[in-house]
């Protein structure tokens, strides 16, 4: 044991017991995962142990209370290797992910604890349990009969390999792919190839350069930088090296996932075998709404009979317009087919003169720091929430935001953290994240720590941070998963906030999207960085006019990502041994742009092959239909009504996992989700 004490191990002397981030050195984390797998088993222990007859309180309890000091440690540590991490996070993720695997499997394959909870599984008749309760024995339970708690002993050492392997093989993809996105940069010494690039793209490209000691600019494949160079850049040539840059990462290069992505599919339904079940998509989706890989694909394929024939006529529009466009410019040679390196670009174009409407136009009254307040606002409104800023909290990056989120009686509801800005070691896209959770403990109700994480262009020495509007959805989006985490009241950890099926955690992020829409809303925070000017009625109403534009082409590109993710996982891949190959037989289905050979989705399709979304990808599509059937009651009553608002928060996001999704829905909305609402929205149907 180290002499020096190690603030991970010390009860948190901080404020609302926040994280001390300062007081961390990162040498500490060994040492305290290693200390917290035994102090957590010995809290097995005195359960196994316990000479009293199993009872809800005593064993199930007990048992969901168990590791908490462990699973702070993680949830910080994790997150950290997500949005700061190095190559000693890296290399500490890998030390540490096989030890937490084995401790997992510790737990679930030890037959007295099993024994325990199956006796008290099997008298939950006789136990007057409430639904809450009566769904944490369930959950407990299924997380040892669903994990390898039956099988015979060989099998079980197996399932102990498989997991192990499992741990190394998703955190090796992933330090891939962040590794392949750091590993590229375009440097151009002039701007003459950047006609077209806003001035805000260009300064923010030469900011970068400058911090790299180079001259002229520096364009990467962090979001930030790669979408507006692929949006307005004028060279097609330019476009296609970074598109082909973009599209082949971790593939064929030296962070080359493809053998990674053939042993985790393989790996995933071999272990799915030895539990029982055909695939690992059966496994995944008995514990979902959609229950079965027919119903998803069912689902998929309805969508798509609708979505196909919308997503032709949108790429014959894009098509037709690039083609007319570049033949009355100065392009070195016509476009005779649309390349993916021109969709951006010309869809662009193309939203311009449809509904004269472009995210430059749109950019200056989307300043971050407004679009941030319109979001709390909008929480307000809703649930009574108010969020102050405050610096008691610890950080662990300088960009990072904090918060005390309140109640309308003043009451403490959580801490909030909101991290917003790309580097070096922080992996692309947004996500929410919890550094604790909510749980009743002796009688107090412990509020959450949550976090949400985005990569949005910087300030630059001239302008503040300007989102596009795609961007303004999003953060809506996280702080649609940050609400339903700050919501949570439940009395066990397990079932709190976003500890729901995954293909019902993204209602509270999706619906909370249709307030981006509504001039009601943007009217609160949409202003002119310059001029404090609410934007104009005339931009919102091409905002809400141009929601559709090329909607069956976005509906065709994620059915396409949700059918590439059940063609791995829903199927024995052990006959497939060339990635490429694989993926092309799913996305002949759905693809309308020609094919790049040096390009490859599953190598870096971290949802899937890193995150908790294998054989769930579809769930965003599937939220879209709840999200859509239940804003129509928002819009019935008033997008800021708040009997509707408290009816959502009650029913549905205070709720946690406490309940089956379908009777919160249900609750709420009174009747089960119709497509037919998504379908509308979508301009999919008349």
């Amino acid at each position: 044991m180290s002499v020096t004490k190690n603030p991970l191990l010390e009860k948190f002397d901080t404020f609302q017991n926040t994280a001390p981030f300062s007081l961390i050195k990162e040498e500490q984390f060994e040492e305290a995962f290693d200390t917290a797998i035994e102090l957590a088993r010995k809290e097995i222990d005195a359960i196994t142990n316990n000479t009293v007859a199993p009872t809800f309180e005593n064993t199930i309890e007990a048992l969901d209370a168990s590791g908490d000091v462990l699973s702070r440690i993680s949830s910080i540590f994790f997150n950290l290797n997500s949005a700061e991490t190095n190559d000693e996070i890296q290399r500490i993720a890998r030390e540490v992910s096989p030890k937490l695997s084995q401790f997992g499997n510790d737990i679930t394959l030890n037959e007295s604890l099993f024994k325990r909870v199956k006796e008290v599984y099997e008298s939950k008749n006789e136990l007057n349990l409430d639904v809450e309760q009566s769904t944490l024995l369930e959950k407990k339970y299924k997380s040892f009969s669903r994990n390898g708690a039956n099988l015979i002993e060989d099998k079980k050492s197996r399932l102990r390999e498989i997991d192990s392997q499992l741990s190394q093989l998703t955190l090796k993809f992933g330090e891939n792919v962040l590794a392949a996105t750091n590993a590229y940069e375009l440097h151009l010494e002039d701007d003459s190839r950047l006609a077209g690039l806003p001035e805000s793209a260009k300064e923010a490209a030469a900011e970068l350069a400058k911090a790299k000691e180079k001259e002229g600019y520096i364009f990467t494949l962090d979001y930030p930088s790669y979408i507006p160079f692929m949006t307005y850049v004028d060279d097609r040539e330019l476009r296609k090296e970074l598109s082909m840059a973009f599209g082949s990462r971790a593939f064929k290069d030296q962070f080359d996932n493809q053998d990674n992505v053939l042993q985790i599919a393989a790996l995933r339904y071999e272990r799915a075998q030895l539990l029982g079940y055909e695939t690992h998509a059966h496994f995944v989706l008995e514990e979902r709404m959609a229950m079965t890989p027919e119903k998803v694909m069912e689902f998929s394929n309805d969508i798509l009979e609708k979505a196909k024939p919308a997503a032709e006529r949108d790429f014959l529009e894009l098509q037709n317009f690039a083609i007319a466009a570049a033949s009355k410019s100065d392009v070195s040679e016509p476009i005779t087919k649309l390349q993916k390196w021109d969709a951006a670009y010309y869809a662009e174009k193309l939203k311009k003169q449809l509904f004269e409407l472009d995210d430059e136009l749109l950019k200056p009254y989307f300043k971050l720091e407004n679009v941030i307040d319109g979001a709390f606002e909008v929480a307000n409104r809703l649930f009574g929430l108010s969020f102050e800023k405050t610096t008691q909290v610890d950080k662990y990056h300088d960009d990072v935001m904090t918060y005390e989120v309140k109640n309308e009686d003043g009451s403490l509801n959580s801490i909030f953290y909101a991290d917003f800005f790309p580097r070096k070691g922080k992996r692309n896209g947004a996500w929410m994240t919890s550094f604790k959770s909510q749980y009743v403990e002796n009688n107090k109700n412990e509020r959450p720590h949550v976090s949400i994480v985005c990569n949005f262009t910087k300030p630059t020495n001239t302008k503040p941070s300007l989102l596009t509007f795609n961007e303004v959805t999003t953060l809506f989006h996280e702080f649609g998963h940050a609400l339903h985490g700050m919501l949570a009241n439940t009395r066990y950890r397990s079932l709190s906030g976003t500890s729901v099926y995954w293909d019902f955690v993204e209602l509270p992020s999706q619906i909370l999207e249709n307030w981006c829409y509504e001039k009601e809303a943007l009217e609160i925070f949409a202003r002119h960085y310059e001029t404090d000017e609410v934007i104009p009625l005339e931009y919102i109403e091409k905002i809400k006019k141009a929601a559709n534009f090329q909607e069956g082409l976005q509906t065709l590109r994620q059915l396409s990502f949700g059918m590439l993710d059940m063609s791995w996982h829903g199927i024995n891949p052990s006959d497939i041994t060339d990635v490429k190959a694989h993926e092309r037989t799913v996305f002949e289905k759905t693809d309308l742009y020609p094919d790049v050979s040096s390009s490859c989705m599953s190598t870096a399709f971290g949802h899937i092959f890193q995150g908790g979304y294998s054989a769930g990808y579809y769930s965003y599509k599937w939220a879209e239909v709840l999200d859509a059937d239940a804003f129509e009651v928002f819009k019935e009553k008033g997008i800021f009504d708040r009997s509707t608002a408290t009816s959502f928060k009650d029913h549905i996001l205070s709720k946690g996992g406490t309940e089956n999704p379908m009777i919160l829905y249900k609750r709420f909305r009174g009747s089960e989700p119709k497509i037919d609402a998504l379908l509308k929205r979508a301009g999919l149907v008349t």
